[in-house]
């Protein structure tokens, strides 16, 4: 039995459980999958949208290894980097600003809290057209603006890689039920995506200001998605629907982060900031087949986000 340190946390709702495992004795001979797959149980474990591991590289850079709740591992997640920034901030592992995530580097800082109280860090994502997964056009080509007929035949989406890949659509009105239905639709269309996709609606509502919807690769709807969140302000953008290079408000049922969306030529970054909220302290036992956890310092920091989600909502 194994015995670590766990951290409750979300980015904009979007919550996880997050280990430390450079703290840890021989954290490769863990199962981590099969402890996501418990953990984020939301009947029999903790509950979450996925496990956020705290890893060192070769280098002695600290990174994210992401876990989602079905034990795949994600290769970024903008809300859950936000997190780990955070605890990297406050151990002293942030030094060179610098985190990494599925082979990528990303530069993330603290910055200007969202309100007041709320801690709040950025990520710089660099974004390209083409991901593995879309074997519906070629590397190389660019799809934004375009319909995918096998998924839908009245949505134009826009693909975009983000470290992992997403295809967003502009709509009047956000619908959750047809939101649903795409994301389970794309895991029959293997020949189209080849590994999955993240899916997301986003709605335009002022030319500073977006809302999202998501449905996850390897999680379903979710609160919000970071990455998601950050594909639909880039792709609002390559549209002309929002301004480029202005800081964008976009919104989401967890609450609002922000992006702001640079680009030089064909090379595009999108700067994510949004809170970085610890819950609770605690620890947990796993031995590979049984898990359990107890809580042993709340923070109120939950309380003081939903005041201000309510705030927003009003």
């Amino acid at each position: 039995m194994t015995c670590f340190e766990i951290i409750k946390c979300h980015g904009s709702g979007n919550d996880f459980i997050m280990v430390d495992t450079t703290l840890i004795a021989h954290p490769e001979a863990i199962d981590w999958s099969a402890f996501a797959r418990m953990a984020c149980n939301r009947t029999s474990g903790i509950g979450s949208d996925g496990v956020l591991l705290v890893v060192k590289d070769d280098r002695g850079v600290y990174g994210m290894d992401m876990l989602n709740p079905d034990g795949t591992h994600a290769k970024m997640c903008g809300n859950g980097i936000r997190c780990v920034a955070r605890l990297a901030a406050e151990r002293g592992y942030l030094n060179s600003g610098v985190l990494f995530s599925g082979g990528r580097d990303f530069l993330a800082e603290r910055t200007q809290p969202i309100t007041e109280g709320i801690e709040t860090f950025s990520v710089e994502i660099p974004i390209g057209y083409w991901n593995r997964s879309f074997a519906f056009f070629a590397e190389g080509e660019e799809f934004v603006g375009k319909k995918i007929e096998a998924l839908d035949d009245s949505l134009q989406f826009t693909a975009l890689n983000l470290g992992n890949p997403h295809i967003v659509a502009a709509v009047e009105e956000i619908d959750m039920e047809h939101l649903e239905r795409l994301g389970e639709r794309v895991k029959t269309l293997t020949n189209t995506f080849t590994e999955g996709v993240n899916v997301s609606l986003y709605k335009r509502l002022s030319p500073r200001s977006i809302f999202v919807a998501t449905y996850e690769r390897g999680a379903g709807i979710t609160l919000s998605c970071g990455t998601a969140m950050t594909a639909s302000a880039t792709a609002a953008t390559l549209l002309g629907l929002v301004e480029s290079g202005e800081r964008i408000e976009v919104f989401n049922r967890g609450g609002k982060v922000a992006c702001t969306t640079r680009i030089d030529g064909g090379h595009i970054i999108t700067r994510l900031e949004g809170n970085a909220t610890f819950e609770w302290w605690g620890g947990a036992e796993f031995d590979g087949e049984t898990f359990s956890y107890s809580r042993t310092r709340e923070t109120g920091e939950g309380e003081l986000w939903q005041r201000f989600v309510e705030s927003i909502n009003r």
